[in-house]
C-alpha cells in the first residue's frame, strides 16, 4: 500500500513508519520538521519506498495536491500534545491543528477516493472518566477536561462525522500512554514520557529520581504501531474507534529499576523528602484501557511487557544516545 502519515517525522509517526516499511509498504512522511538525522540512517536501507515530505499542516493545497498523487491510506498523527503550560500559552493552536488542520486532509481523501484514514487520538479522551472507572473501554462515556483532551474527542467525532456524510472508511485509535524510540519533546510537545525523562537523566549520568511511581497501561511505540498497520490493512474494521493499550497497569519506577538492572552503574528510585527532582509527571493515575476489541477482531495484543520494553529500549538506547 501507498500510506501517507501525516505528522510523520514525530515520535508516534515514525514508529509507525519503521512498522509500516518492514511490512512491505510505500511510506510517505508529511511533516514540518526534518526527518532527524539518525532515523535517516536508521531507514536508509527502505530506498525509495521511503519519502519525506516538508510542509505545514495548515497548507490546504500542497496536502491536497500530495494526495492527489495517489495513496491508499491516510494516518492523521499531526497534534500539538499539550501539558498544562502549552495550553495556556496557546489553548487556540491546539484546536487549530489537532482538529480544524484535520478538515482539508479528510475532504480532499474524500476526494481522491483513499481507502482509509486512521486518526491518532489519545487515552486523554476519556478525561475524568479515568478515575470513575476500573476500565475503560470504546463504549465508556468520556469527560475530556484539558484542551488537548478535549481537541482529540473532537477529532474523533469530526472523522466519524465526515465518514457518515460522504463515506469513508475512516477509523480512530486512543492510544494509551505511548512511550519509546524516537521520542523526543518540543515545541509541540511538552509532556515527554516518564521513561524518557528517566533515560535522559542516565543520559546525563545522573540517577533518576522519579516524584511518584508513575502508574499507567504504559505502551511501548513498537507496539502501538504494530496495532495501527493491523487496522490499516485490515479488509474491513467493524468499528470505527479502538483503544490501543499494553492493557496492563505498571509504573515507571519499575520500568526504571529494569533498565537500570541492565547497566551497572545506573539508579532509578523514588526520591526521598526534600530531594530535588527534575522529572516531572504528566496527569494522575488512571485506569488502563481494555483492548479486548483489539484482540477479538484482529487478533492482537502488545508483546512488550515492563521487563520486555526496558531490555528492547536498552538495545535500541546504546545506539541512539545522542538523540535523547
Amino acid at each position: 500500500m501507498r500510506i501517507v502519515i501525516f505528522g510523520g517525522t514525530g515520535f508516534v509517526g515514525l514508529n509507525l513508519a519503521e512498522v509500516l516499511l518492514a511490512r512491505g509498504h510505500e511510506v510517505t512522511l508529511y511533516d514540518r520538521a526534518a526527518l532527524p538525522a539518525s532515523a535517516q540512517r536508521s531507514l536508509a536501507d527502505y530506498g525509495a519506498r521511503l519519502t519525506n515530505v516538508q510542509g505545514d499542516i495548515t497548507d490546504a493545497d500542497i496536502i491536497d495536491a500530495l494526495i492527489a498523487k495517489g495513496c491508499d491510506a491516510i494516518v492523521l498523527g499531526a497534534a500539538v500534545t499539550a501539558g498544562n503550560e502549552l495550553e495556556r500559552a496557546s489553548p487556540a493552536r491546539v484546536l487549530e491543528i489537532n482538529v480544524m488542520a484535520q478538515i482539508p486532509i479528510l475532504q480532499a481523501a474524500i476526494r481522491h477516493r483513499v481507502r482509509r484514514a486512521v486518526n491518532l487520538s489519545s487515552a486523554s479522551a476519556y478525561g475524568a472518566s479515568g478515575e470513575r472507572f476500573e476500565v475503560l473501554d470504546e463504549e465508556t462515556p468520556c469527560d475530556p477536561v484539558s484542551f488537548y483532551a478535549i481537541s482529540k474527542f473532537t477529532s474523533e467525532r469530526s472523522v466519524a462525522r465526515h465518514a457518515e456524510l460522504f463515506g469513508g472508511d475512516f477509523l480512530s485509535v486512543r492510544l494509551s500512554a505511548v512511550f519509546g524510540p524516537w521520542e523526543r519533546p518540543g515545541s509541540v510537545r511538552d509532556t515527554p514520557s516518564l521513561q524518557f525523562q528517566i533515560l535522559a537523566e542516565f543520559t546525563r549520568g545522573e540517577p533518576a529520581l522519579l516524584p511518584a511511581p508513575g502508574i499507567k497501561d504504559w505502551t511501548y511505540a513498537p507496539d502501538a504501531a504494530e496495532a495501527v498497520a493491523v487496522l490499516i490493512e485490515a479488509e474491513r474494521p467493524r468499528h470505527r474507534l479502538y483503544n490501543i493499550s499494553s492493557g496492563v497497569a505498571w509504573s515507571a519506577l519499575q520500568w526504571g529499576e529494569s533498565f537500570a538492572a541492565l547497566h551497572p552503574g545506573l539508579e532509578c528510585r523514588l526520591a526521598k523528602p526534600g530531594e530535588k527532582t527534575f522529572i516531572k509527571l504528566h496527569g494522575g493515575d488512571r485506569a488502563p484501557l481494555s483492548v479486548a476489541r483489539m484482540a477479538d477482531e484482529f487478533g492482537w495484543r502488545a508483546r512488550f511487557g515492563c521487563a520486555e520494553s526496558a531490555a528492547a529500549m536498552s538495545a535500541w538506547w546504546m545506539q541512539h544516545k545522542e538523540g535523547i
